[in-house]
């Protein structure tokens, strides 16, 4: 098997949207040399200058000449573009023996190049965002602490892991739209699959699987997300586990169902014409403005009963607000990115594929270098946690 090959540290990140945020300060810090492709040059130098990172990276404007071109081997190729983008640029680093990163979910054309990818010595980093990303980190964690404490034979166990992006205040839909409208629709037209009442169990329309969900004295609407079984496996859960809730899923401010009833009909019942209209509708209505300012909330729980009767329990929450300078979006998705470009760039990341980080030891080092970011995670209930108390939300 060849060596895995070591990092040049050039970076190329491409994308200056939504989630481009510190984390791209962070990759600068650590690289020797980073270029910023954009849609145009302009939009290359507004993204540095927004992060105050002028003169801190080159600046291109993308497209797949540019950068078939520029890339070297050893280099790491960091894709912000939508997920469908990112195979095209993987079978160009397969080609350039350069590494790739991204936060999206592995898809099977990904997961199909992951071999080839540990052939030749090259990481492709996946899952390394928010969710998924954070809330990996989180559900290891949780399962390494369980059986620790109570061992590989638990029943009645509930694993529940609800992330979501949301206005700080309220609006009328409880929402505001931030990235491509048309995909936060179409995201709700997927099935999803879950594990409820210890059998898996599909629903068409996720939304009408939608319950209450209160977490630091704060009640929430979350609902299940794509499908959630095949990380039971990955989260190391024991097949031992008796388990009756698995659930990875989208999290709501309270009142959003009912306020998105008339777009659940249009959903159940327009075509796709209708539903791109739609869209670019409620976009136009509920734009986020630079007045507005983000709300993510990602928490993550583990309860399972032990061998002697007695009940195990623990929930972590992660609760950021964005600001003037950047969204709390940009934050929770670039910043563990960088994480796990700075892994690539030491030479501790292995060849192939990789999702985030597994092992306990480089879960707590993660959490740690989030910490040292800003973004701070701690046990619900927890006094001494950084995190915004219900009393504190109420306060504003």
């Amino acid at each position: 098997m060849p060596e895995r090959k070591a990092a040049s540290g050039t970076v190329h990140w491409i994308g200056t949207g939504l989630s481009t945020g510190s984390g791209l300060a962070i990759v600068c810090d650590i690289a020797d040399r980073v270029v910023l492709y954009g849609r145009t040059v302009a939009k290359a130098e507004h993204c540095l200058s927004r992060l105050g990172l002028d003169g801190k990276a080159e600046t291109r404007a993308f497209d797949r000449d540019t950068i078939g071109s520029d890339v070297r081997e050893g280099d790491i190729v960091v894709s912000m573009l939508p997920a469908p983008e990112h195979v095209s640029l993987i079978d160009m680093c397969l080609e350039r023996q350069a590494h790739f990163a991204c936060s999206s979910y592995v898809s099977p054309e990904i997961a199909a190049r992951a071999a080839a990818a540990e052939e030749c010595g090259v990481v492709v980093l996946t899952e390394s965002g928010l969710d998924p990303g954070i809330d990996h980190l989180l559900a290891h964690k949780l399962v390494v602490e369980a059986r620790r404490e109570i061992g590989d034979e638990a029943r009645n166990v509930r694993f529940t892991s609800y992330c979501g992006g949301v206005p700080e205040t309220p609006n009328e839909i409880r929402y505001r739209f931030s990235w491509a409208p048309r995909g936060v629709l179409t995201a709700l037209k997927s099935p999803a699959r879950y594990v409820d009442q210890g059998a898996e169990k599909t629903v068409d329309l996720p939304w009408s699987a939608t319950s209450m969900y209160s977490v630091s004295g704060e009640t929430f609407e979350v609902y299940p997300n794509r499908d959630s079984v095949p990380f039971v496996e990955q989260y190391g859960i024991p097949d031992s586990w008796q388990l009756e809730t698995f659930v990875r899923g989208t999290l709501r401010l309270d009142g959003w169902r009912d306020s998105w009833s008339s777009i659940f009909t249009e959903l159940e019942h327009g075509d796709d014409a209708r539903i791109t209209a739609l869209a670019a509708e409620l976009a136009a209505r509920y734009p986020t403005t630079d007045a507005d300012r983000d709300r993510v909330v990602l928490a993550v729980g583990l309860t399972a009963t032990a061998p002697d009767g007695g009940t195990w329990s623990r929930e972590y929450l992660m609760d950021m607000i964005g600001d003037a300078e950047e969204t709390a979006m940009a934050r929770c998705v670039s910043v563990p990115l960088a994480c796990g470009i700075a892994d690539i760039v030491s030479g501790s990341s292995p060849a192939g594929l990789s999702r985030a980080i597994e092992d306990h030891a480089g879960v707590e080092r993660w959490l740690t270098f989030l910490a040292t970011h800003g973004i701070q995670v701690g046990l619900v209930d927890d006094a001494d946690h950084d995190i915004r108390t219900s009393e504190a939300r109420a306060a504003r």
